[in-house]
């Protein structure tokens, strides 16, 4: 005997065909209610959902009360935003986001979505990137509503807002771009936007994904946005007018537009006197430089130019390499890869063995390379100080640059000497010049020459100095406080 099927059996693009694609899945519910007063059928992921929420807030409702309609069922349950609807999309989505459908008969084409997710995070701690003896000690966790919540109490004032997106077509991540209304420059929140709008990228599952795919140029071993753990940092450049990018599932927000002096800025900086300040940035700055070009300076001096070092130098020099069988170049190299595999090696291993490997492993290597005479204790010396200058750079990917620079200089100044050390230094700052953030020059504001900015760039100068905001970010307020004001002294008693 031929029965005609229920036209929901056979239709693909319902809501009983959906469900029972996803009843295929182990961790999802799909059951009938049938005792009174009211049958209902319930589904929901199991493992995207609060089982305590079910069971205290949703299911003690719908056993004892009486409905007819699901906006009957609606008014019953304790909750604010229960969405009716009949839209396919919307009720797949809903249900992989965490929320309970609810039907009145199995067959229904339209039924009710409760939000009762799984909300786990860890606890706000303290920050180990950015770690700061002075200042807060709170860090960006994984929760975009948690990371959200540690902006806002900073800056509890209606003017800050927050777009959300969701990118990627399978993680459905969702991003919030923070900006300053009447503060921040619209063309570079409306670049940051834009840029999301037009992702088209698989899944999304750290910030460190967006950094890479909204760079202006992402050939460039340079970061072109800095990412930061700490909400204070936050907090201070969305006050000055730049971009902020958090995403969920991620522990680091973005920032931008950026110039390359503001990777050598730590905002601890701000927490100690303006005088101390400005001294660490200039150390700071000092050995960046040390680290990238002290090495291929000693292999073009003793390559080529040999008659630049002074006598009673060149006496140590030449005791010390007396039994080297390698030339400088071979005998760097070596030594900066060693460097380099005792690095990852801390880096990969858990953090109590990681440093031992660290500091035993650097121990007998670098004895055992100086003993063996595969390297001069000299060049070990020189070497082990570079790699402790580039430890100095605030922000970690801004280090890892820094490490990737000294290889291209070092091959150049076995070339051609120290004229090879300049050629490699044109080439850089040609890709710098040529280089923005979102737009912006990303020499700012040494190129184009900003001579008021730097009161904050090089050198900190004291707040009361600081009464505009930075010329690159082309902000809609200059004007951050009176600085005749500033500068007035009241005494308690006037």
């Amino acid at each position: 005997m031929w029965f005609r099927k229920h036209p929901a059996e056979h239709d693909q693009n319902t809501v009983f065909a959906l469900i029972n694609r996803y009843k295929q899945s182990g961790d999802f519910v799909h059951f009938h209610h049938p005792q009174s007063p009211q049958a209902y059928w319930i589904s929901y992921f199991g493992t995207l959902i609060d089982v305590e929420i079910l069971h205290r807030d949703i299911l003690p409702f719908l056993n004892k009360t009486a409905f007819t309609t699901l906006e009957e069922a609606k008014a019953a349950l304790p909750f604010e935003d229960v969405l009716i609807t009949s839209d396919l999309q919307q009720i797949q989505d809903q249900l992989l986001l965490g929320s309970v459908l609810i039907q009145l008969d199995e067959k229904d084409s339209i039924c009710a979505l409760v939000r009762a997710e799984m909300k786990k995070a860890r606890e706000v701690t303290i920050p180990e990137e950015e770690y700061s003896v002075v200042g807060p000690k709170e860090a960006f966790v994984e929760s975009i509503t948690t990371n959200l919540n540690l902006v806002r109490k900073r800056l509890p004032i209606s003017e800050l807002k927050v777009k959300e997106f969701t990118i990627g077509a399978l993680s459905k991540t969702k991003v919030a771009v923070l900006y300053m209304e009447g503060i921040t420059n619209e063309e570079n929140v409306n670049t940051v936007c834009q840029r999301l709008t037009d992702l088209q990228f698989h899944q999304i599952l750290d910030s460190s994904f967006i950094a890479q795919l909204i760079a202006d140029n992402g050939n460039s071993i340079f970061p072109q946005l800095i990412d930061t753990e700490r909400p204070d940092r936050v907090a201070g450049v969305l006050a000055e007018g730049s971009v902020v990018i958090l995403a969920d599932g991620s522990s680091h927000a973005l920032i931008g537009p950026i110039s390359v002096m503001e990777l050598f800025n730590a905002f601890e900086d701000y927490y100690v006197n303006w005088q101390t300040a400005s001294a660490l940035r200039v150390i700071r700055i000092l050995a960046v430089s040390f680290s990238i070009l002290v090495t291929p300076i000693y292999v073009a001096v003793l390559t080529y130019h040999y008659q630049l070092i002074p006598k009673d130098l060149m006496v140590t020099l030449v005791a010390s390499r007396r039994n080297i069988p390698l030339p400088p170049i071979l005998e760097a190299i070596i030594l900066e890869l060693t460097i380099e595999l005792l690095r990852e090696a801390g880096a990969r291993l858990p953090s109590k063995v990681g440093q031992t490997i660290g500091i035993v492993g650097g121990i007998v290597i670098g004895t055992a390379a100086v003993d063996a005479g595969l390297t001069s204790n000299v060049l070990l010396i020189i070497i082990a100080l570079a790699a402790l200058a580039s430890f100095t750079t605030p922000v970690y990917r801004m280090g890892n640059t820094i490490r990737l620079l000294r290889f291209p200089f070092l091959l150049l100044a076995d070339l051609w000497g120290l004229l090879g050390i300049a050629i490699a230094f044109i080439f850089l700052m040609v890709h710098l010049l040529r280089l923005t953030s979102l737009g912006r020059p990303y020499l700012e504001p040494i190129y184009p020459p900003r001579l008021k900015d730097f009161k904050d760039i090089i050198i900190r100068l004291p707040f009361s100095s600081q009464s505009k905001r930075p010329i690159n970010l082309q902000t809609k307020n200059q004007i951050r406080f009176s600085e005749k004001q500033a500068k007035e002294v009241h005494d308690i008693d006037e």
